[in-house]
This record gives structure tokens, C-alpha cells and sequence, in this order.
């Protein structure tokens, strides 16, 4: 990650200084170039451009050409191509480290100082240059704007509730100062779904009321349908929904395809600011073509060759069917790792309003109980055929915090302890068999409520309530809809939900601890001391748990402190606390993913990881160094 004092991050490669420039077109331009709709290669890339080198997982360089055909079941889902093509100010690399990659570098001091440089002559897909002005656009007119931002700039660019100081220093360099240092700001940039602190400030000049012309904006308000500039403006700027063919684009495929539409196609932006080490301009494939289909539909089409790349949509639960159709259809089937803390969690609300459950709940006993009365070793053979790893929510064994308690401590399956600890806590039963009673006499029943958007939830539900039966209590499963299901834990109406688990479960000392201290109402196991959180106090409850206390405290702490070595000792530190306390009920982890790979298609990783943050799914790999081999199902990966 980055180094705690003062820290460079560096290009993923660097651009040699007596390098001559690129003297391939792509094919797909040579004619707009030689029209002068285009200026050539060479004029079209910063100085210096990023070179990516033909390194594992990624293992050679490629030939320009072809579509590359993937499913989608929204029409949101163009937002996809922001995801996979994971251009980003900085960006992880395959080893979960932050390096530049549309800036030319990053300069961090004492983690609260950032400079950041951008790359001269780097140009929008419209071919209108990059520079500071667009990152002073973003701060003054937008995040500073009350119409456009009422509650003032986004919460990562906030420290201790203060803004930074923002400052151009020339067209090419800009620097966001904080009195204390900003752990989240370069992660929230290298994000999955990115934080923008920059945009195409000479497009969105037209629709902002304190640079237009007032009778043209009201043409253009009147002519979009939208009711004033205010919806104009955030309808057509924003860069990750990815719907606005107009906009333009730093990524390496920019949108074509006007929405609504069953069929989107996008081309490659013939501005984009990466090479390989051959000095052919990323990236290889011309276009990519994403086909709406129904979500049940997504894995037979898969099957039936409709797809030259595709993970989402598909599950484990799919892979005999994709298997099948590989031998037809000239694809093959690869399985990549997940990297979710766990692939599916029971989250005890301890926030709930029941007071009865509530004390029950939050005495560790009793989720330690429910914890080691899942049998991890069933489901995982059962359902993933031995392949997933067993035990709790937590780092996984590719994070350098890794330790073996961590992932076992209340993990094994042991009912005859699971039943100790219920009756030490005084839930007894009327005989042998019969349900367990809380204090007030009520039947231990609990209801997880679910939005049952992962196939195997209702399988692994029906295993553990069979293995909680045993131990006197009754599991009942209420599906609902996701929005409902938050909205009725966040009101404390919900006893127990589903979840994944950690979503970045490869964390280096130097990743921020939030997801292990009450910090969001989002988690749904004590969604109002995170509410509270969120809120400075405005809303939700005080924490009154002492190992949650103990857990916010070290997350402090770690927001003050630079030095990894310390920040490691606090990472630990809560890692241990929350395996003692099983805060979540983790089942197993590591489920493989499939990714169906075209024949043809190059670079694609035998063995990746499949992770939303960090990773952004297939874009720490680097879509755009993926490449068509003409020769049919011949050559290497």
C-alpha cells in the first residue's frame, strides 16, 4: 500500500526518456487519422503515456482487433464499463498495491499532504486536454456548489468534519492538504466504484448557471426534459453511472449506444493514456458489446456461447452446465477466487428494539453458540464440493494479517459446547428436543430475513437450521426485497439477516479498519451504532457494548497514526476481538467463481480473484491488455 511518512506512488512501468514514439495506428483509426479527423498516435498520448508490461497473470503482448461480446441484465449496467476498464487516478495493481495510472505520480507527505501530477498533453476521449482546471472545476463549482452538493464535499474528502485546502499549483499539478492525515482519500479514488475529484470541465461548462449563457441554458434545460440546471447538470455528468454517450471519458471503451437500448456498444477511446511495452496503444480490442438479457437467462446464454468473457451472472452453481457447453462452444472455464471475508454471513442485529433479544444477542454466549452449531463442514462439501475454506468472517489467508485464530476461534463445529453455553446463559429447555425459552418465556425462534439474491443462500439456510435444531433453536427464513430488508434492519424491526461477509478480506496494515468498528449504518449487525457514527450523533444510538466500544477505539486510533508497523498492531488487535466475539456468523469462504473465457481471448488469468473492493471484479487485470488471437483456439493465454 502506501509508504507511512512520505510516500511516492510510482508508475506501474516506466516510460523510457529516449523512447521513440508509437509508430502502429490501430487499424480500427488509420482512417480517421488519414482523414484529419484524428491527429496521429503519437499526438494523442500524454508524455509520458502509462506502459503496461506482459507480466503474470498478464503474459504477453497482443494484435489489435475484434468485439468482445459480454452479458448484462440492466440497463444500468453500463456502469460495468467503468468497473472492468478501471482507469483510475490510481489503481491496484494484482498485488493489492496503489500505484499512479492516470496521474503520472502521487506524492504523499506525513498522510495528509497529496500532490498529485497529471500527465501532460493527456486528452478526454473527445480529444479536449486534462488538466487541473478540471479538478478545480470538480472542487469550486460542484463540490462547493449548495445547489449541486447541499451537503458539501463527499465524506472521504472530509477529516474530522474539514474539508482540505485545494490548490492549483500549475496546469499539470494540484494539492489537497488536511491537518491530520487522510487514510481514505487515494482507496476512495482506486475504488470499484470510484470518487470523483475531476471532470470534463469544458463539457459540463455549458450546464452550470455560473458559466452559461442564461437563455442557452434554459434552451438546453428545456430541450433535456429535466426541470432546472441543477438535474441537467448531475443527470449528464456523472461518470459512473456511464450513461451519457456525450460525456466524455477517461476510460479505455468509451459508450456509443444511446439508453435506452437491449444492446450497448463501446468503442475504444482513441485518447486513452496506456501502451504496452511494444508502444502500441491500449486498448487491443476495438469495441466491446454488452446484450441485455433476463437474469435467469444469463448462464444458459453463457453456456450457449453468446459470451467471449463473463463472471457476472454466473455462480459456482452454474459450473456444470458451463463446463458442458465449453466442449461445444469454444470457450473454456476458469475458476478464480473470491475474496470476501465470508460468502455468506447470519448477522444477529444488536440494535434490534426487542429488548429481550437485544440482551440476548449481545451476550457473546450466545453467538459463540450459534457460531460452533454450524456445521461449515457440511456445506462446504455439500454445496461447494470441498472447495470453499471453512471458519469465520475474516481476513484471508493472502492478507499479510492473516492468523489462523482468526479464521477458527468459535469455528468448529462442536453442539455439545454450543449446548453449554446456552444453558449457562439460562435458556433452558422444557425436554429434551424441545425449542429453547428466552427470559420471558418465549420460544427461541429466530427469523433471518434475506433479499435471496445468491442462489445457494436458501441451501445453506437449510443446513444450518438443521444443525441449529439440535441445539434447541429454530431458524425461519423471510425473503424480501434488498432495499426493505435494509430499511427493516436499519429501524431495529429485524431479528436476523444475510449477508456477504468482509468485502476486502486481503487488507495490508495500511487499508483503513472500517468495515471491523461500528462505522456505517450499512452493517447489519449494529446498523445504529453505525448510524450514529455516520451522523456524528445526530441519529442512531451510542455504542453500549463494551467490545464494540473497544473496537472504535483502536479504528481512532488507527486513523492517527502513520506507521504501518503500528497500524498493523491495531489491525490485529481487532481482528482477535472481533473472531472472540463472532460479531457475524461466517459459514465458508473462498467459493470459487467461474469466468468463461473465449478460446481466442489472451490475458485472461488462469487463477485470479474475484473481488468487487479491491479489485473491481476483472479490472485489476487490466481488460484493456486483453487480445483476440486470429489463429482458432490456438496460441497461449
Amino acid at each position: 500500500m502506501i509508504a507511512p511518512l512520505i510516500a511516492v506512488v510510482m508508475l506501474l512501468a516506466t516510460w523510457p526518456a529516449n523512447a521513440q514514439p508509437p509508430v502502429m495506428e490501430p487499424p480500427s483509426l488509420a482512417e480517421r487519422v488519414a482523414s484529419g479527423a484524428l491527429p496521429p498516435v503519437e499526438k494523442r498520448l500524454p508524455r509520458p503515456p502509462l506502459v503496461v508490461t506482459a507480466n503474470p497473470p498478464v503474459t504477453t503482448t497482443g494484435n489489435y482487433g475484434g468485439e468482445l461480446r459480454t452479458l448484462a441484465t440492466k440497463q444500468r449496467d453500463t456502469r460495468l464499463m467503468v468497473v472492468f476498464g478501471y482507469a483510475r487516478l490510481v489503481a491496484y495493481d494484482t498485488e493489492w498495491r496503489l500505484a499512479a495510472d492516470i496521474l503520472k505520480d502521487v506524492i504523499v507527505e506525513e498522510g495528509r499532504i497529496f500532490t498529485l501530477h497529471i500527465r501532460p498533453g493527456h486528452r478526454w476521449s473527445d480529444g479536449r486536454p486534462f488538466t487541473a482546471e478540471d479538478f478545480r472545476f470538480y472542487w469550486e463549482d460542484i463540490a462547493n456548489n449548495p445547489d449541486l452538493s447541499p451537503g458539501g464535499p463527499e465524506r472521504f474528502l472530509l477529516v474530522d468534519g474539514k474539508p482540505p485546502v485545494f490548490d492549483v499549483i500549475d496546469a499539470w499539478t494540484v494539492r489537497y492538504s488536511w491537518d491530520k492525515p487522510n487514510p481514505f482519500f487515494l482507496p476512495a479514488l482506486a475504488g470499484a466504484r470510484p470518487e470523483y475529484i475531476y471532470v470534463p470541465s469544458h463539457y459540463l461548462r455549458a450546464m452550470h448557471k455560473d458559466h452559461a449563457d442564461p437563455s442557452d441554458l434554459r434552451r438546453l434545460v428545456s430541450a433535456s426534459g429535466q426541470r432546472d440546471w441543477v438535474s441537467l447538470f448531475l443527470d449528464s455528468s456523472n461518470q459512473y453511472r456511464n450513461d451519457n454517450p456525450q460525456l466524455p471519458s477517461l476510460q479505455p471503451w468509451v459508450l456509443k449506444t444511446p439508453p435506452p437500448s437491449s444492446r450497448y456498444i463501446f468503442e475504444r477511446n482513441p485518447y486513452f493514456h496506456r501502451v504496452d511495452e511494444n508502444g502500441l496503444q491500449l486498448p487491443y480490442i476495438d469495441t466491446v458489446a454488452m446484450t441485455l438479457a433476463s437474469p435467469g437467462l444469463i448462464p444458459a446464454k453463457t453456456a450457449a456461447g453468446e459470451a467471449d468473457l463473463q463472471a457476472r451472472g454466473i455462480g459456482f452453481e452454474n459450473y456444470t452446465i458451463l463446463k458442458q457447453g465449453s466442449k461445444r462452444n469454444d470457450f473454456r472455464v476458469y475458476l478464480w477466487k473470491t475474496a470476501r471475508g465470508s460468502q455468506l454471513v447470519l448477522m444477529p442485529n444488536l440494535t434490534v428494539n426487542d429488548p429481550a433479544w437485544r440482551a440476548v444477542f449481545r451476550d457473546p454466549r450466545f453467538r459463540r453458540a450459534l457460531s460452533i452449531a454450524v456445521n461449515r463442514p457440511e456445506i462446504n462439501h455439500v454445496i461447494f464440493y470441498g472447495l470453499a475454506r471453512e471458519g469465520n468472517d475474516t481476513v484471508l489467508p493472502e492478507s499479510p494479517l492473516f492468523e489462523p485464530e482468526y479464521e477458527t476461534l468459535w469455528a468448529d463445529y462442536d453442539p455439545p459446547l454450543a449446548n453449554a453455553l446456552l444453558d449457562d446463559m439460562g435458556l433452558h429447555r422444557t425436554s429434551a428436543g424441545a425449542l429453547r425459552r428466552l427470559p420471558d418465556g418465549r420460544t427461541v425462534e429466530i427469523i433471518v430475513e434475506t433479499a435471496g439474491e445468491d442462489p445457494n443462500e436458501v441451501a445453506i439456510l437449510q443446513l444450518v437450521r438443521d444443525s441449529w435444531q439440535k441445539i434447541g433453536v429454530k431458524l425461519l427464513v423471510k425473503t424480501t426485497q434488498r432495499e426493505v430488508l435494509r430499511n427493516r434492519v436499519f429501524a431495529g424491526a429485524t431479528l436476523m439477516s444475510v449477508w456477504t461477509g468482509l468485502e476486502n478480506a486481503l487488507p495490508t496494515a495500511d487499508t483503513p479498519p472500517n468495515e471491523l468498528a461500528p462505522t456505517s449504518q450499512q452493517q447489519l449487525y449494529w446498523p445504529k451504532w453505525g448510524q450514529y457514527f455516520e451522523t456524528s450523533g445526530r441519529a442512531g444510538d451510542p455504542i453500549d457494548d463494551p467490545a464494540a466500544n473497544e473496537l472504535m477505539t483502536l479504528y481512532k486510533r488507527w486513523l492517527d497514526i502513520i506507521d504501518t508497523d503500528e497500524r498493523s498492531v491495531i489491525w490485529h488487535d481487532m481482528l482477535r476481538i472481533r473472531a472472540e466475539n463472532v460479531f457475524t456468523i461466517g459459514t465458508v469462504r473462498g467459493v470459487p467463481q467461474p469466468v468463461v473465457v473465449n478460446n481466442r481471448l489472451r490475458n485472461v488469468p488462469v487463477d485470479g480473484v474475484y473481488n468487487w473492493e479491491p479489485g473491481a471484479q476483472i479490472g485489476v487485470y487490466r481488460p484493456d491488455f486483453f487480445w483476440f488471437d486470429k489463429a482458432d483456439g490456438t496460441g497461449g493465454h
